[in-house]
């Protein structure tokens, strides 16, 4: 963790609409004129979407479980450098994967490859991190503890398998049975590598349908905003300065089901990302620019924002 460079991670499963939650973040840090650095988890898997085949083929022959959930097709170690360089001096090394051709063409690549590792760019604000990994803790690997604010995107499970049915079928292109194929072949890294990222994170945005979703290998379409609820979680109110009656007052039907959990209607869960996260993400901001004031002008400051996480 670090008070001068600070790491927010967005952290979810493939189809649980972290990108949604990324859309929101790039809004609130551009309405507070912060300078962020876009890591994409993708970017540290090991092998291209080629490669990624063949692997796969040699381990169903092999008789060996494997997915881009686990350890053997992830870069963790890598993902950890990024987050210790960055929460220390502000640099470090990230890359792209390039999902379409539409990404791909203008760099001269084909969909589904990498660029080039590249530095961080210099005098950034803060980091963001978007992917399957951003509080990943293995027996190898803590990356959790350099992230400054950890965010979990976590739909019911129906729910997120039936997010990314649809949308790997519209938008990549694969057909339903093979997708279910990859649904199982993930689950004993989901249970190990995902889920419990989710039991450490500061807070938990969980999206539950209002509809039926009990076989979501049949379900003709999403459920929409309006035919669901989000759950909020909260780890540690007190620490992020939660305002409960506040958010109750600006948002319309919403209620608490815990000391620690506010519910809100669907259609409203980016109006409430923004109560929520934008008082947060401000005062890791203010004390960015105090201690860079400190540094230039060597006086000290009273600094009276704690830690995020401990």
């Amino acid at each position: 963790m670090s008070h001068l460079h600070p790491i927010v991670a967005v952290t979810g499963s493939s189809g649980a609409g972290t990108s949604t939650v990324r859309a929101a973040f790039e809004h609130m840090f551009h309405r507070l004129n912060a300078d962020a650095v876009y890591v994409e988890g993708d970017a540290f898997h090991k092998f291209d979407r080629e490669e990624m085949q063949a692997a796969l083929q040699k381990a169903s022959i092999r008789g060996e479980n494997f997915s881009h959930f686990g350890p053997a097709s992830n870069h963790f170690d890598k993902l950890e450098s990024l987050f210790r360089s960055y929460a220390e001096q502000g640099t470090g090394e990230f890359r792209r994967y390039l999902h379409t051709e539409d990404e791909a063409v203008p760099l001269g690549q084909t969909a589904g490859t990498f660029t080039a590792w590249e530095p961080v760019p210099a005098d950034s604000d803060i980091m963001l991190y978007e992917g399957l990994h951003g509080g990943i803790r293995t027996e190898r690997v803590d990356v959790a503890k350099y992230v400054d604010l950890l965010i979990g995107v976590v739909p019911t499970l129906n729910l997120e398998w039936i997010q990314k049915i649809h949308r790997d079928t519209a938008e990549r292109g694969y057909k339903p049975e093979d997708i279910t194929d990859t649904i199982l072949r993930r689950m004993p890294d989901y249970v190990h590598y995902i889920t419990p990222q989710f039991s450490h994170t500061d807070i938990n945005f969980q999206r539950v349908p209002l509809v039926d979703t009990s076989n979501p290998f049949i379900a003709r379409d999403v459920p929409s905003a309006d035919e669901s609820l989000v759950v909020i979680r909260f780890r540690h109110p007190r620490k992020l300065k939660v305002d409960f009656p506040y958010v109750l007052t600006m948002i319309k039907d919403s209620f608490m089901t815990r000391p620690n959990t506010i519910c809100v209607p669907g259609s409203r869960m980016r109006m409430a990302m923004e109560i929520v996260l934008r008082p947060i993400l401000e005062e890791m901001l203010a004390r960015r620019r105090d201690l860079l004031d400190v540094k230039s002008t060597g006086k000290k400051k009273t600094i009276g924002i704690p830690r995020i996480r401990q």
